[in-house]
């Protein structure tokens, strides 16, 4: 704290907490620490450039929140989406330029788990499958959706769990 006085950083009390973060969970447990006359209080979980730190680094509500939010986005660009004036290429640039920043802010530190990779597999195909609409089978002359392993084929369209595997530190 004295370092931060030489180049004018100063610590307020009562905005200043900590987060002790351990796998065992019966570490840590003093609710306080003490320094000098500041008294800095624990907390379980913060919000930090707009991303949910938790002391078991769990990112489950974090990922939640983000799909909820590319969600609301999803809703707004819909009917761009589903214009029959707008051409592939640019449905997808919209859906990656607009909607991809959502989900992706702050993936570079998560470890994604299989059913967190799902969630957002569906919420991407969900897209996806607005965009490409319905295909019409050459053979049999009847129209149906398209399957996910086909969703990513055509145009070349992004793989939102491949984009984080690629950023990940």
């Amino acid at each position: 704290m004295e370092a931060g006085r030489e180049i004018t950083l100063e610590v307020k009390d009562d905005k200043t907490n900590y987060m002790f973060m351990s796998r065992d969970q019966n570490s840590g447990r003093s609710r306080s620490v003490k320094y000098g006359s500041s008294s800095f209080e624990r907390v379980e979980e913060f919000q930090y450039l707009e991303t949910n730190m938790a002391h078991q680094n769990s990112i489950q509500e974090e990922i939640k929140g983000r799909l909820k939010s590319e969600n609301a986005c999803y809703h707004l660009v819909q009917n761009l989406l589903s214009s029959r004036l707008l051409s592939k290429l640019l449905k997808i640039k919209i859906y990656t330029v607009i909607n991809f920043p959502f989900v992706l802010y702050g993936c570079e530190t998560w470890s994604v788990t299989m059913a967190e990779k799902t969630k957002m597999s569906v919420s991407e195909n969900r897209v996806l499958m607005r965009i490409f609409g319905p295909r019409r089978d050459e053979v049999t002359r009847e129209w149906g959706k398209l399957h996910n392993e086909k969703l990513n084929d055509p145009y070349n369209s992004p793989n939102i769990v491949r984009v984080i595997k690629s950023k990940r530190m």
